[in-house]
């Protein structure tokens, strides 16, 4: 067979085709990661950790493409919830899903560096960066990396959800009144994602009725699906079960 090889060069040439290895195919997503936009593409994605809007300020490490990738079991579960919320005319939004390790060890570096800026006090206006360990909201290791957990809020369907970040205007921090401070294009939660602040945990006090019916509805939709609060973050959750390794690959573009 490797003498046909020139034969075949030469007939190609004559063609104008070239001869060569076959391309690789996509790289396949590891340990049952699947797109979630391959199991529901009506789920709105908006993958802060892709870009700079976020509490570090710049995109984290592996995430080259804002793109929510999960457990199959897991985006089989939202897929129902999604389900279920269109017929209220609303909407998931994904903030946050697989998280590479890399990443992980990225948001620790920033934590340690010793310095404030204005970005990281638009999402931590009352602790130092270097205290958010000691209280819960950053861990060296994180439930997002097995592909098991998810930020994630609401989005009414029949609001007009048009306004954009601006990364050029100055902002009110994350726990002022919703017209002032970044838009997010959802329903008004009290806080603003991200957000390491007492009023940004679930059964916070300092909120509004309208925003706690808000934060039931998402808990109670995600809790019929098993998916589990964390109670400092109405935004994040979890399910039992669906993993225990951390993973490190990056997430690239969907093809």
């Amino acid at each position: 067979m490797q003498k046909c090889r020139p034969i075949l060069a030469i007939a190609l040439t004559a063609l104008g085709l070239t001869y060569g290895p076959a391309a690789a195919p996509a790289q396949a997503l590891p340990g049952g990661f699947a797109y979630l936009r391959d199991i529901d593409p009506t789920i709105i994605q908006d993958i802060r950790y892709a870009s700079a809007n976020n509490f570090v300020g710049h995109p984290l490490a592996g995430y080259e493409a804002g793109e929510c990738v999960v457990k199959r079991n897991v985006g089989l579960a939202l897929k129902n919830i999604q389900q279920e919320l269109a017929r209220q005319k609303l909407s998931l939004k994904m903030f946050d899903c697989y998280r590479p390790q890399r990443a992980v060890a990225d948001m620790v570096a920033w934590s340690r560096d010793g310095r404030e800026m204005a970005t990281g006090r638009r999402f931590n206006p009352a602790f130092r960066k270097a205290d958010l360990f000691r209280l819960g909201y950053i861990a060296t290791h994180s439930q997002h990396s097995t592909g098991g957990a998810l930020d994630l809020t609401l989005v009414d369907l029949s609001a007009d959800n048009s306004a954009a970040f601006d990364p050029n205007k100055a902002y009110a921090d994350c726990t002022a009144p919703v017209e002032e401070r970044a838009p997010e294009g959802s329903v008004d939660m009290g806080t603003g994602y991200d957000c390491t602040d007492l009023k940004a945990h679930t059964a916070a006090s300092s909120i509004t009725p309208a925003q706690r019916r808000w934060r039931n509805v998402l808990v109670a939709a995600m809790a019929r699906q098993g998916f589990v609060n964390y109670s400092k973050e109405w935004w994040h959750f979890s399910l039992p079960g669906a993993g225990a390794q951390a993973y490190d690959f990056p997430i690239a573009r969907h093809n």
